[in-house]
């Protein structure tokens, strides 16, 4: 349970045993909607599948934004503690119970109430509309128990501690896994015991997180009737750090929004083809995400303590490791899909409509094991706005006008819908090379103030 020094010593080694236990909690939390998708598939009809599909993404659109926010509190604590700024980082800690807090309250209010919109916004098919909405209703009343799991996980990788993310996660899952089997399975509740089934799930990883917290040692010291305020200052760094993040992450999610709304008035077989589909590529980018959430942890303390040489090094490391794996998600992705859309559905007509969409995705890891490292060592060097930046340009800009087009072409495939996704990711491959070589000529890696303190 103790936290990482990332500033000395090997690099490669730390990097590895950082990464794992992050790709193997992404692995287990994206578990959670997989495998209501997995037993939907089994034991209800194609509608239940097209609503877990549907809902799913757009919770999955709002737990961007939380995460995007989280990584404010993940740059921010690595950067204090790679500076030794260890009375600071229990202030960030209270400050952003405080935000969330409000976020919560907010958020939970806002999507029950707006439910039916966003099932009607996405062009759900007619059969799927009710459990669409039951789906998204029961997961919003969970959202506080989304975002506190986030949170907490965010302190902990800004300190360098992966572990107990994945021990929580883990126990999480197998309730997860237990509840689908009860209430769809045996009660056969469909999507809405789905929802059931994954907020109890959030909600025990939250308490178990919290039991294991009080017992854990850490290099900083945490008090929460002193540290749990509306610290201004302090919040708004985590603001500034991590909104930029969120909103990119927001838009980046509506332009899949926009693509499963296109998908959707195909039918329910594309739409619930389009779902699993969506839902096999939530585990095929899972190892470029682990990498760029290890990147950023590894870099921003070594950012902290201004020892870029070594934050370089942790970027080469992470690039290489990534499209290692990389390459062979592609090849079971792009040749294999209908075998891993076979493990979701039993319905013919789906998996064929998800291995055609799949191989747009098989495609893109290529180009994320690449990009997302790069994305990783930009947040943890704070440069989150040119993040944002960089993401806009390619989610909103170059990724719904092409899948908009790419859905006039006669005959209509999702083969080539989902072409401009990876479409996407090579422009803003080129954005971040530029970037980084612009700030690397110049040395522009620290703020004139902060060079001054120097």
């Amino acid at each position: 349970m103790r936290s990482s020094d990332f500033t000395q010593g090997k690099i490669l080694s730390p990097l590895i045993k950082f990464a794992l236990p992050v790709l193997f909690a992404m692995f287990l939390q994206s578990l959670y909607g997989a495998i209501d998708l997995m037993i939907v598939g089994q034991f209800a009809d194609a509608a239940n599948v097209s609503a877990v599909s549907t809902g799913s993404q757009a919770m999955n659109t709002v737990t961007a934004v939380i995460i995007g926010l989280s990584m404010g509190v993940t740059i921010l604590i690595g950067q204090e503690l790679g500076n030794r700024s260890y009375e600071e980082v229990g202030k960030t800690i209270g400050a952003s119970i405080a935000m969330f807090a409000v976020i919560a309250v907010i958020m939970t209010t806002g999507m029950v109430l707006a439910a039916g919109q966003i099932a009607e916004s996405m062009n759900t098919p007619a059969e799927a509309v009710s459990q669409t909405i039951a789906y998204i209703k029961i997961c919003s009343a969970g959202s506080v128990f989304i975002i506190a799991y986030n949170v907490i996980g965010s302190v902990f990788r800004g300190e360098g501690n992966a572990n107990l993310p994945l021990i929580t996660v883990a126990i999480a899952s197998a309730s997860n896994i237990a509840g689908d089997l009860i209430l769809v399975a045996g009660f056969h509740m469909g999507a809405a015991g789905a929802a059931l089934a994954t907020v109890a799930a959030q909600l025990l990883s939250v308490v178990l997180s919290l039991l294991i917290v009080m017992k854990s040692k850490s290099p900083y010291s945490f008090n929460p009737k002193r540290d749990i305020r509306f610290n201004k200052s302090r919040i708004q760094e985590i603001v500034n750090l991590g909104f930029p993040l969120a909103l990119q992450d927001f838009l980046v999610s509506m332009s899949f929004l926009f693509i499963i709304a296109i998908v959707n008035s195909l039918g329910v077989n594309p739409s619930a083809g389009a779902g699993v589909a969506t839902r096999l590529s939530h585990f095929i980018m899972l190892v470029p995400s682990s990498f760029s959430k290890s990147a950023s942890a590894f870099v921003s303390q070594n950012y902290g303590a201004r020892k870029m040489q070594r934050a370089f090094k942790s970027l080469k490391y992470s690039i290489f490791l990534s499209i290692s794996c990389g390459i062979i998600l592609f090849y079971l992705s792009f040749f294999h899909g209908s075998i891993l859309a076979g493990i979701f559905s039993n319905k013919p007509a789906v998996i064929e409509q998800a291995a055609d969409y799949l191989k747009g995705y098989a495609i893109d890891v290529l180009l994320t094991s690449f990009m997302f490292c790069f994305v990783g060592f930009f947040n943890g060097v704070g440069k989150t706005k040119f993040v944002m930046v960089q993401g806009i340009i390619g989610g909103v800009g170059i990724r719904i006008p092409l899948s908009y087009l790419f859905s006039k072409m006669k005959p209509v495939t999702l083969f080539h819908i989902s072409l401009a996704t990876p479409c996407s990711s090579a422009i803003q491959i080129l954005l971040l090379l530029t970037y980084f070589i612009y700030l690397y000529r110049g040395n522009r890696w620290y703020s004139s103030a902060q060079a001054s303190k120097s």
